[in-house]
């Protein structure tokens, strides 16, 4: 069955119908992981977005649900080509199965490439996966993705904690992905999971050694009452931020943030250690960034993206905190930087705050 990808700007790209079967509006944005493609779609951040593989194969080793990061919020999804028949001995179904059950239009037979080019060349536009190309454009252009976090962070809090635990943490969920939690727990951590809406009262009741701020999905700047809480909190008590969480920090501090072009998501973005001059490879998935002057005295930018030079992770040191834009929980990216959360760890136990 055909099925069409109609841009914003009036494009129509023809293809083939798989997944769910309604017509959805997002923002059309592409990400390079040859891999990780179940951690992709169940990613929280996502929210709104139609999701574009650059990957020519999708699907090879089906869906496992063991490995899901959080429920998925994407509006859509394009590959060049998905496998029908998956081998692994842990799938329990087809991609083409999961976004049935999950609710995700999909569309195949399509040059990928080019469409990644068009987004390359113009930047991040909007666009319709529909059976009818036959669609109203200023519908396609009036579409923003708003409301975002409110649709992914849980609704009630939670705890999740090590056999014996030796700390605890408090985990703000602005669509937060499981493995955070599962990096926490690793590391001797009680972790309890609270709502986008807890209050700074509500955070510091919890007597928390830390407070991790999580990824999450949609423009940061809207986020006000959420960015008004951590401004109460910075200072009193240790502070770790990954993704939107970095970019919420910033604006609590006086900083500012800015939509990129086309963003950074896959698994193989380089970022630079400003002070050991060390380049790692991390997993990312944002379209705004934190304009790195803006932080200036509060903070200074620790990592930058080592092709476009964009900030990547500010230290607070008169707060007791510190954020990174990149993913150090990437349950499939590489691991590179996973002593972030040993970091974070030493910062509750009140070590030295430069030592790792």
């Amino acid at each position: 069955m055909k099925r069409y990808l109609v841009f914003a700007d009036g494009e129509v790209v023809e293809g083939i119908a798989f997944g769910a079967s309604h017509a959805a509006v997002g923002e059309l944005v592409f990400t390079t992981g040859m891999g990780g493609y179940i951690e992709t779609l169940t990613d929280p951040s996502y929210a709104g977005q139609i999701i574009l593989q650059t990957f020519p194969l999708i699907g090879n080793y089906g869906v496992i649900p063991e490995d899901f990061e959080g429920k998925s919020a994407a509006r859509g999804y394009v590959v060049r080509e998905w496998c029908r028949h998956p081998s692994n001995f842990r799938c329990e179904m087809t991609l083409d199965a999961y976004l049935k059950q999950a609710g995700i239009p999909g569309l195949y037979g399509v040059d990928t490439r080019a469409i990644t080019k068009k987004i390359r060349e113009h930047g991040v536009m909007n666009a319709m996966i529909t059976d009818d190309p036959n669609v109203d454009l200023s519908a396609i252009s009036a579409y923003r993705v708003s409301d975002a976090v409110r649709e992914v962070s849980c609704r009630e809090a939670y705890t999740v904690s090590a056999e014996n635990p030796s700390r605890r943490v408090v985990l703000l969920d602005y669509g937060c992905k499981k493995n955070i939690v599962n990096e926490l727990v690793k590391r001797g951590c009680l972790v309890r999971v609270l709502p986008h809406t807890a209050t700074a009262e509500e955070i510091l009741a919890e007597a928390p050694d830390g407070v991790m701020l999580s990824n999450g999905p949609g423009d940061p700047a809207d986020n006000t009452a959420e960015i008004a809480v951590l401004a109460k909190i910075a200072g009193k008590v240790p502070l770790f931020g990954i993704c939107l969480g970095h970019q919420l920090l910033a604006l609590a501090l006086g900083g500012k943030t800015e939509k990129l072009k086309y963003g950074h998501r896959g698994v193989n973005q380089p970022v630079t250690d400003l002070i050991t001059g060390r380049t790692y490879m991390t997993s990312q998935n944002h379209g705004y960034a934190v304009v790195s002057d803006s932080i200036r005295p509060i903070g200074s930018v620790r990592f930058r993206h080592a092709n476009d030079g964009t900030c990547e992770g500010i230290d607070y040191p008169d707060r007791r905190a510190f954020s990174v834009q990149f993913h150090p929980e990437a349950h499939t990216g590489p691991l590179d930087t996973s002593f972030l959360f040993d970091r974070f760890i030493a910062m509750t136990e009140e070590k030295e705050y430069a030592a790792l």
